[in-house]
């Protein structure tokens, strides 16, 4: 399911719109900033009802990747792909690989400026089609040197985020007998879903692809219809599929005490973040939450650290959380501002310096 949005102010530096000459496909890069060095953000292969709503997704992530990205201290800039299938349209491996070739010339014609990597749709073999047509591009297969996987980094970061969102609401970061519902069973959502059961955490989940319903057996969860996740009660509500998911409506229908999830942009809406500050429940803005995935690929490919030390300051998302907590209550605002302030000031910082 996709969330028609309206699109979004235009504030980005540089976004190539293409017909792909190899796939046919409409494909864009959106890049947003590049203040704090060379945007980092994946390449997302979905179905849109239109372009324009491929064009929008695209121009919402990419300004999403620089608050990311600013807010989780790296050098990096904001920037975003999409690959747009038509309802209904599914690729065979030629014309998946032609796409994504593609994909590499529309990157390559930004410079550097932009790097790519896998997102919702995409995988690291995709990712090693990109690098046939240029070198901005991280998340390769480790078996091509590459730094694989990112979905475990990002698990990891929800995870922490989580335990400092229970910690505000609850009094302990202790997951065990919690109830957590999560909307989406991906790549990042599994993992959660695994770590949260081995802990002792009490799961409702939910997801558009019934076989999901499997991996809810086997790991003693409640699942219930996509849809109806937001009535369920609990303490966190885990936005772990796609974006514009937190309406009006939808917030309105949540019986829990905290949102916090891996949802790029969940709020259809800005406005969402007071509606849900109106209602007691606390937001953990996206954007900190889901960064573990964009800190592990930034820091692996600029070979900063060991991997422990990676995954360390994957790890330390949690705390930064605490400190957006912490700013927004002192302030009087709501955690998705006191985040927005927080990138604001490394983005402040890196443009006065350019000067």
């Amino acid at each position: 399911m996709t969330h028609t949005l309206p699109l979004p102010d235009f504030t980005h530096e540089r976004v190539e719109v293409i017909t792909g000459p190899r796939s046919g496909l409409f494909i864009t890069v959106a890049l947003h900033s590049s203040a704090l060095g060379s945007a980092l953000g994946g390449a997302r292969l979905w179905t849109y009802p239109h372009w324009s709503d491929a064009l929008g997704d695209a121009l919402r992530l990419s300004a999403a990747m620089t608050l990311k990205n600013a807010a989780a201290g790296l050098d990096a800039g904001g920037g975003k792909s999409v690959l747009r299938l038509e309802p209904g349209q599914t690729l065979d491996a030629d014309r998946r690989r032609a796409a994504f070739l593609d994909l590499g010339d529309a990157v390559e014609s930004l410079g550097g400026r932009y790097r790519t990597a896998e997102d919702v749709g995409s995988t690291a073999e995709d990712m090693l089609t990109v690098s046939e047509r240029t070198a901005h591009v991280v998340g390769l297969p480790d078996t091509a040197g590459g730094e694989g996987e990112p979905a475990g980094p990002t698990s990891l970061g929800v995870y922490e985020s989580l335990r400092a969102t229970l910690e505000r609401v609850t009094g302990t970061a202790d997951v065990a007998e919690r109830r957590v519902t999560i909307s989406g069973l991906g790549q990042v959502g599994s993992r959660l879903a695994r770590r949260l059961a081995g802990e002792g955490a009490i799961l409702t989940v939910t997801d558009v692809n019934p076989a999901k319903k499997d991996l809810a057996a086997e790991l003693g969860a409640t699942w219930v219809t996509p849809g109806t996740e937001q009535h369920v009660p609990g303490d966190v509500f885990v936005p772990a599929g796609i974006g514009g998911v937190l309406d009006d409506d939808t917030i309105d229908a949540l019986q829990v005490s905290a949102v916090c999830g891996p949802a790029n942009n969940p709020l259809a809406d800005r406005s969402g973040a007071d509606r849900l500050a109106a209602r007691g429940i606390l937001y953990a803005p996206d954007f900190v939450v889901n960064a573990g995935g964009v800190i592990y690929l930034d820091l692996e490919a600029k070979h900063h650290g060991t991997h422990d030390e990676i995954m360390q300051r994957v790890s330390g998302i949690g705390d930064t959380l605490r400190r957006v907590f912490d700013e927004a209550a002192s302030a009087g605002t709501t955690p998705l501002a006191a985040a927005e302030h927080l990138a604001a000031q490394r983005l402040g910082a890196a443009r006065a310096a350019r000067v």
